[in-house]
């Protein structure tokens, strides 16, 4: 039983990161679907799939992403902001810029789980959960 579910997802993503694995599988949340989307969406992710014959909690799969050339991962770097600890909440103003906007903070609003972007764009703040580059 892990305390913080979205550290545990990004520690299993980034650890199928750093061994080359094509394919990682994550225990699923609503959450950490919102997540898995957002990262899709924003191309960071070549694909996910969700099983949910596998118990009632179901299964993320995800299909890392890396450059064909290059074959290092488009995931350069993938870290927990707020904590269970910590929480770190932030207005619609002072949401950050990830490496000058190359990369995404993905934040927890009223609406639903959205880029630090589009959050900024709809005025509203929330939980940092992540910044990804």
């Amino acid at each position: 039983m892990t305390t913080d579910p979205i550290a545990d997802y990004l520690t299993r993503l980034r650890n199928a990161i750093h061994a080359n694995h094509r394919v990682v599988e994550i225990p699923a949340s609503n959450l950490k679907k919102e997540i898995t989307k957002i990262l899709f969406d924003q191309g960071y992710i070549l694909s996910y799939k969700f099983e949910d014959e596998n118990g009632p909690q179901g299964i993320i799969k995800i299909a890392i992403k890396y450059d064909k050339v290059t074959k290092e991962p488009v995931i350069r770097k993938i870290q927990r902001i707020s904590k269970p600890g910590l929480r770190k909440y932030a207005s619609s103003t002072e949401l950050p810029r990830i490496l000058n906007g190359l990369g995404i903070a993905i934040v927890s609003t009223s609406h639903g789980v959205m880029t630090g972007k589009q959050a900024k764009a709809e005025n509203v703040g929330g939980e940092l959960l992540c910044y990804v580059y």
